[in-house]
């Protein structure tokens, strides 16, 4: 299995990549709503959603994004708020990994909270995607590089786990995720901050905030991990579908970065990198 995620991820990540450096943001920003959407696809399902509501809603989300467009006309203000209410969600969403079991039941009324974190989660990451790649200072590089941060981490975060973990980070969520493993994720994710930063052009003065910012894209991209294993356990599901060989659904690979966009969005904002 770990052969079979290594193949696919080596299939994914150059495509990604080119896609991020050579696509224009219009055709970027639809081809993430794609792939966004499908994670939201899984995302309902996983909250017991199916059939025509499954349908409507994921068409509800659509309108959302281009509304969200439409109603910019060419400025990012919008985009900039959407990315604020996104690290807002995902604090309350830390909230709700502190009382794991509410939403448990599945005839329970916090389904309906199941799918507006859904469309707090999708759109705000989408947008923040738009809002990265769109900023004129080499937007393309510093998209890569919140991406990146995000791989690395995972990567680091897997294979230390794998190799150092003994003790548990949330056993009563995801009994696979350790301390160690953490820390190693938080070391690989900085790594790939301060490599794809100086590819991005960022200068001295500004490399503190980099780290700092890299630091909590990291730990909001463990909250994201979480609270999709929270939806999992919730759903008695193993992973969010089978599109992906090794990897899962489409949710499995994108729920550390719904929650990373945001603070990286907003974090380059503040600190003007």
């Amino acid at each position: 299995m770990t052969s079979t995620r290594i193949i696919a991820a080596l299939i994914m990540a150059p495509v990604a990549i080119c896609a991020i450096l050579l696509l224009p943001t219009q055709w970027l920003a639809a081809l993430a709503a794609l792939v966004f959407l499908t994670g939201l696809w899984e995302w309902l399902k996983l909250s017991g959603v199916d059939g025509v509501p499954r349908t409507i809603m994921l068409a509800l989300n659509l309108i959302l994004m281009v509304l969200l467009v439409w109603a910019s006309s060419g400025s990012l203000v919008l985009f900039q708020l959407a990315a604020l209410i996104g690290v807002g969600a995902w604090l309350l969403a830390l909230l709700w990994l502190r009382f794991f079991n509410f939403g448990a039941n599945a005839d329970s009324a916090a389904r309906m909270l199941k799918l507006a974190a859904g469309t707090l989660a999708i759109v705000p990451a989408w947008a923040s995607l738009v809002l990265i790649h769109a900023s004129e200072n080499q937007g393309h590089r510093w998209l890569l590089t919140a991406l990146a941060i995000v791989w690395a981490a995972d990567s680091g975060a897997y294979f230390a786990g794998r190799s150092l973990g003994k003790h548990k980070l949330a056993p009563r969520i995801s009994p696979n995720k350790t301390i160690e493993g953490l820390a190693g994720g938080l070391v690989a994710g900085l790594l790939a901050a301060g490599l794809f930063g100086w590819i991005a052009g960022i200068d001295p003065p500004h490399l503190g905030g980099l780290m700092l910012v890299a630091a909590v894209a990291v730990l909001a991209s463990v909250l994201g991990d979480l609270f999709e294993s929270l939806l999992k356990r919730h759903a008695g599901a193993k992973d969010s579908g089978n599109l992906i060989p090794g990897h899962g659904g489409v949710l499995d690979r994108i729920d550390g970065v719904l929650a990373a966009l945001p603070v990286f969005a907003l974090g380059k904002e503040i600190f003007g990198f």
